[in-house]
């Protein structure tokens, strides 16, 4: 029988469990990358999973196949955030880490997260070499034990030293001072549990309660992803609440943040962006800020206003995390903040990594400090740069009979929509139509499936839905 031909994406590679993603070619991957750890002169690995389905047996089978090679495992004991098993890497100095997750994809899927030895998620040129590793395997099943369970692991024991990391970063005796309400929305995944904890290990006497709380594979029905489609339940328990309340969201593995404010609104993550962006600042800190190109045009306007360079990239947080070790190797080129469409943010002085309990804890420390909400503090923002934030953004198919290259070399001659005419056609990442008043409509296309994900921003909610609706009609022909 032919073994499966393994695709790697942007920091691993996923598939769905027990067609593709099985212990077989699970371990395939591990010992591949075992290999290239070895290689690289690597002694020490760590391995985590989240709350999927056979978490811990596919974390067993990777933690045999790097003993088998080799290296020191530090094997987490049970359900782990992807950015706890990033900032162990790095705290103990391992070569690299795996984390078994498929994130914010649905339930049927799980994954193999690979991670950089400096804390983040693996760049291109790791992936890279991990694939080539795999390629060039002489592979049998019996090279592994079945139970993958052999050697005698350490067990991963890394939160209370994550928890101490977050207190050198985070304004303590503001947030003691703090008598307010936050909720947290674990929506069944590995975060559950780990903003309570930090609360109680830093003493904080605000006002808990948690949401989805218990890990559950299935993930309450719902895609584990913090947007509208998923979130029904938090607005529901969001609705009667007033004043700066708000519920932190995460991801299937906590690397992504989403937010639900007072009343039962949705806070996107532009404006969670934005709003960081302008606390960090005012904190004095200071570096490059970095946006996939699918970010919103308030934080290239909030740049300006603030005087910090802007640096604009592909759509991956892998190019984030490059722009992270650039600045770790080259002080003038520090970086500040990173962030993308999606909810991955990163700041200056954490691990170069998405992390959505972290990214929950400083949304927390600027309510604290200004007394205000997060909406007040948006809007201070929109009044700062005088720019109205109204975003929107379609998944359509390719219609049948029509090409991938025909749909964009169409819409790259586009010269106006809805009544703006085109100022510049961006194509750093698909095709990106920069519009007059401050908007744009981008076209990205899936390199997998015959999808084009369409984004449109404009000045007004008017504004945004003749446009997006406008950007639609050019895929639909």
């Amino acid at each position: 029988m032919p073994m499966t031909k393994i695709k790697f994406g942007t920091d691993g590679w996923r598939d769905i469990i027990a067609e593709n993603f099985t212990y077989d070619n699970v371990a395939r991957v591990a010992s591949a990358h075992a290999s290239y750890l070895v290689a690289q002169g690597g002694r020490e690995v760590v391995v985590g999973y989240d709350t999927r389905f056979q978490g811990k047996g596919f974390a067993d089978v990777v933690a045999g196949c790097m003993a088998l090679a080799g290296l020191k495992v530090h094997l987490s004991q049970g359900f782990i955030p992807t950015p706890a098993v990033s900032f162990a890497v790095r705290f103990l100095g391992a070569a690299g880490g795996v984390m078994l997750t498929a994130s914010h994809n649905p339930p049927p899927y799980n994954g193999y997260k690979l991670k950089g030895p400096y804390g983040g998620s693996a760049t291109p040129a790791i992936v890279a070499q991990v694939e080539v590793a795999l390629q060039d395997q002489v592979w049998s099943p019996d090279t592994v034990a079945s139970d993958g369970a052999s050697e005698p692991y350490i067990p991963l024991d890394i939160q209370n030293s994550y928890y101490t990391s977050i207190d050198a970063l985070l304004d303590l005796e503001s947030l003691r001072r703090y008598r307010g309400k936050v909720f947290h929305d674990a929506m069944g995944g590995a975060g559950a549990g780990w903003v309570e904890g930090y609360l109680k290990h830093a003493g904080l006497p605000v006002v808990f309660t948690p949401l989805r709380n218990d890990p559950t594979p299935l993930f309450y029905g719902v895609n584990p992803e913090p947007i509208p489609q998923n979130l029904s339940f938090t607005f529901q328990a969001m609705k009667d609440e007033t004043g700066t309340a708000f519920a932190i969201v995460t991801d299937g593995d906590a690397d992504r943040v989403g937010v639900v404010t007072a009343g039962g609104a949705f806070f996107n993550s532009h404006q969670i962006f934005a709003v960081l962006l302008l606390h960090l600042y005012r904190k004095g800190l200071r570096g490059r800020v970095v946006k996939t190109v699918s970010g919103s045009g308030i934080i290239d306007r909030l740049c300006q206003v603030l005087e910090l360079n802007l640096l604009e990239t592909p759509v991956g947080f892998k190019y984030i995390t490059d722009a992270f070790l650039e600045g770790e190797a080259h002080p003038e080129l520090t970086v500040l903040m990173g962030g993308e469409e999606s909810g991955g943010l990163a700041s200056r002085g954490h691990i170069p990594e998405r992390d959505g309990i972290y990214n929950g804890l400083l949304l927390l420390e600027a309510v604290a400090v200004s007394g205000k909400s997060l909406p007040e503090l948006f809007a201070e923002v929109e009044a700062l740069t005088g720019f109205r934030h109204f975003y929107g953004r379609n998944d359509l198919q390719i219609p049948s009979g029509q090409s991938r290259e025909s749909l964009q070399q169409r819409v790259r001659q586009v010269t106006e929509l809805a009544g703006h005419a085109v100022r510049q056609v961006n194509e750093k990442d698909g095709v990106k139509l920069l519009l007059e008043a401050d908007a744009f409509a981008m076209f990205r296309f899936s390199g997998t499936e015959p999808v084009v994900r369409v984004y449109v921003e404009a000045q007004s909610e008017q504004e945004l839905q003749r446009l997006l609706a406008a950007a639609t009609a050019e895929v639909q022909g």
